[in-house]
């Protein structure tokens, strides 16, 4: 099936591991980037405006899109890339058979529970999926990033910037 089928979050989210033999392993591993011990003076979020569920290859395209941009402009050690969202709902998948001879094999709509077939991140709006902390000269290259790493996700985003505390 297309990614666009499972952009809605409808129903309940299936997310019990414990009871879901051969479910697979988020394709997104690093969730922190960059330099995390460092003192940074701005915060760059990303903020998706409509409640969505997010697969996880689209969430590993957007981190592989947006650390590529930081580590390129601004090295590894001048700001800190965090993944915010995590893809705990198993996504499932009545497969059906299309050749010829298939209405004999299945049973089409009855008793279709479905495979897993991935996974994703049930995302509300407002709340940021991407956070990247830099200093005053790499606001704009954080910005620039995450309008990249927007268009690899299923629904409009904004970005907000906001100073962070001094401690």
């Amino acid at each position: 099936m297309k990614g666009k089928n499972y952009r809605t979050p409808a129903g309940m989210p299936y997310v019990r591991r414990e009871y879901i033999h051969g479910a697979p392993q988020p394709k997104i591993t690093k969730f922190t980037m960059g330099n995390s011990k460092g003192n940074f003076a701005y915060k760059v979020s990303l903020l998706p405006l409509r409640k969505v569920q997010i697969r996880h290859n689209a969430l590993e395209a957007l981190r592989v899109a947006v650390n590529k941009q930081l580590a390129d402009s601004l090295g590894g050690e001048n700001y800190c890339l965090r993944i915010k969202a995590y893809p705990h709902v198993v996504l499932r998948e009545n497969k059906m058979m299309a050749f010829a001879g298939a209405d004999r094999l299945q049973e089409g709509m009855r008793r279709a529970f479905g495979k897993a077939v991935g996974l994703a991140a049930r995302v509300e709006a407002g709340k940021p999926v991407v956070e990247i902390e830099v200093n005053a000269e790499g606001v704009e290259v954080a910005k620039k990033a995450l309008k990249v790493g927007a268009s690899k996700l299923p629904t409009p985003c904004t970005i907000q910037i906001a100073p962070l505390q001094k401690s």
